[in-house]
């Protein structure tokens, strides 16, 4: 599994965060962070994503994260991951710039996927994906992590 963001994560308690949680996946969640573009908004836009798409191999699931995508709840991407990893195919999870994703990384991916209507900073996206698929692998192997006890 790979995150490919736009963006290098400084030291602080937001990479302190993500650590901890990215140390818990299995298999490692990798990190390619890639610097951001300048230009104008479309074209650092177009760059951002040449360069978040020539990261992932013709083959990867590519699943980007956008506020335009659709909002699961942890037991629904449970599901999706345990299909991804099941598939044999390396997950690579996108993190646009700034100024968000071009209309060519929402064509390529296999899934748009947001983490609900707020706007959250691409710092904490990182940490937000990390801990949600550490609850995901938590799901699909039984363990306690997660509890699902909301009435019906």
């Amino acid at each position: 599994m790979r995150l490919v963001a736009i963006g290098r994560l400084k030291s602080g308690p937001e990479r302190d965060l993500f650590e901890r949680y990215a140390a818990r996946l299995r298999p490692a969640l990798e990190v390619t962070e890639l610097p951001p573009s300048k230009g104008s908004v479309l074209e650092q836009k177009r760059r951002d994503a040449a360069a978040l798409l020539g990261a992932c191999p013709d083959n990867a699931i590519v699943v980007a994260l956008d506020e335009g995508g659709k909002a699961l709840s942890s037991l629904k991407f449970a599901a999706m991951m345990e299909r991804w990893q099941d598939s044999g195919r390396p997950i690579h999870f996108l993190i646009g710039g700034a100024e968000g994703l071009d209309s060519s990384v929402i064509e390529r991916a296999d899934a748009v996927l947001s983490l609900g209507a707020l706007t959250w900073p691409h710092m904490l996206v990182r940490t937000m994906i990390a801990e949600q698929i550490f609850r995901a692998q938590a799901i699909n192997t039984g363990h306690p992590y997660h509890r699902d006890t909301r009435p019906d």
